[in-house]
């Protein structure tokens, strides 16, 4: 399966790693000369070698000064409302938003794990058929999940609340939980968004209700009338909005890595040698190499992701195929919550994500996934989509040697045992910690 070159890489994250390969190609650290590649077989370059102005450029593009602050939601308003990043976080810890007041969303997303649960596949009330991935960066893509169903983090948050193997919740239930009078909640969701719903008469609103769960919660949704589910549809949205709010306060910290270009570029080349070990340089030089490993195709700019989606043959290896974006596309046209849904503050030409997606693509998406962060790496263990890889010299051995039925887009990566090693340990210094915005930084 092919990929254009502008669905690999996100407009302004093209612009910035085409200037830096063609740099880098310039240099003759490509391997599109006679020379050898940098870092490459017989290269005879060591970690002291002294990095050239074009990968300088690449670094310094790699950095995490270069992040910079999330990019506005413009589909909710509240986004960085102090009132609602106060809301969302405590929200986000809470379990009585589950079915059975022992699941939260902090259940898998553990900020000790760098916001992961640990696990293969993540667990709640039921186990799910996919890894958690870190919540951590997550406002700087436009799309959520690994397949991304989800357009924004405020429509990704309400997902896991009615999902049968995740927080098992209803709709109505939720949205009782979060704004019936005297709960801690209430004052904080009254003085946001105004006065929600009145569930108050049990003849009428049943404990549970919503489109989604079993046949008793489904027959009680279609009970009530147009008018009381757009309602309990506008205050399940400002639920996950406030959610959003303090998620998008969750990025990552510096590590190692960035210790290391910020010597390199403000004191030099001798500064900067005590920051990484000579493999940790050599995995580096490795990751730089187009030529040799070509991870910059995916895993570009300060979070190390172009946001994207590829198919690396994972989705169709087990007995019950996973096809990825191919769903994740119908799913997200079909969510209420989307940019241009009704309960979205954006005007629809500001949700160009999905305005411009073409339906009769959908069938190239099958078995791709979002390329996930390499930020906090070495702490999110067991990796890809279904937590397949025990940890990274396990995902590398993959790289090396990629199944070639189904077909996918993977090229084997031209490694030695040593190399590997290398390029593993280079990715063990992307881990520091994160920022929270009630907590300040925390960790390393």
């Amino acid at each position: 399966m092919s990929r254009s070159w502008s669905s690999m890489f996100p407009i302004e994250g093209a612009a910035r790693i085409l200037a830096a390969l063609f740099a880098l190609a310039a240099a003759g650290t490509l391997g599109c000369s006679d020379e050898p590649s940098v870092g490459g077989k017989g290269s005879g370059q060591t970690a002291g070698t002294s990095w050239s102005p074009a990968e300088r450029a690449i670094l310094a593009s790699l950095r995490l000064d270069a992040l910079g602050p999330p990019p506005a939601s413009p589909s909710n308003r509240f986004a960085d409302d102090p009132g609602a990043i106060a809301l969302g976080r405590a929200l986000f810890f809470d379990p009585g938003l589950s079915r059975n007041g022992r699941i939260a969303c902090s259940s898998c997303h553990l900020p000790g794990l760098y916001f992961t649960d640990g696990r293969a596949t993540s667990r709640g009330i039921g186990t799910t058929r996919r890894n958690a991935p870190t919540v951590v960066g997550a406002a700087y893509s436009p799309w959520q999940f690994w397949d991304g169903r989800r357009d924004s983090l405020w429509s990704q948050a309400l997902a896991p609340l009615e999902s049968a193997d995740e927080m098992g919740s209803s709709r109505l239930a939720v949205v009782r939980y979060v704004t019936q009078r005297g709960h801690p909640h209430a004052s904080s969701y009254r003085a946001l968004f105004g006065e929600p719903p009145d569930l108050s008469d049990p003849e009428r609103f049943s404990a549970h209700a919503g489109p989604f769960g079993d046949d008793d919660v489904r027959a009680a949704w279609r009970r009530l009338d147009e008018a009381a589910r757009r309602e309990i549809d506008l205050a399940f949205a400002n639920i996950g909005k406030a959610m959003a709010a303090w998620e998008r306060t969750l990025r990552p910290g510096p590590a190692r890595f960035d210790r290391f270009v910020t010597a390199l570029l403000e004191q030099g080349d001798a500064s900067a040698e005590s920051h990484l070990s000579a493999d940790e340089q050599a995995g580096l030089r490795l990751f730089l190499d187009a030529g040799r490993t070509r991870c910059l195709q995916c895993h570009n700019g300060p979070l190390f992701t172009n946001n994207g989606f590829h198919d690396v043959g994972t989705g169709r290896l087990s007995g019950m195929p996973d096809l990825g974006r191919f769903l994740g596309l119908r799913s997200l046209r079909l969510d209420a919550f989307n940019c241009l849904g009704p309960y979205s503050d954006a005007p629809p030409e500001a949700c160009e994500s999905i305005r411009f997606l073409d339906s009769r693509e959908e069938g190239r998406w099958t078995g791709a996934f979002r390329t996930p962060t390499l930020r906090g790496v070495a702490q999110t263990a067991p990796y890809f989509h279904d937590g397949s890889m025990a940890d990274l010299p396990a995902v590398i051995a993959y790289y090396r040697d990629p199944p070639r039925e189904p077909p996918n887009e993977l090229l084997p990566l031209d490694l030695d045992d040593q190399e590997a090693g290398q390029l593993a340990a280079f990715l063990e210094t992307l881990s520091g910690g994160f920022f929270d915005a009630s907590l300040g930084e925390v960790g390393d």
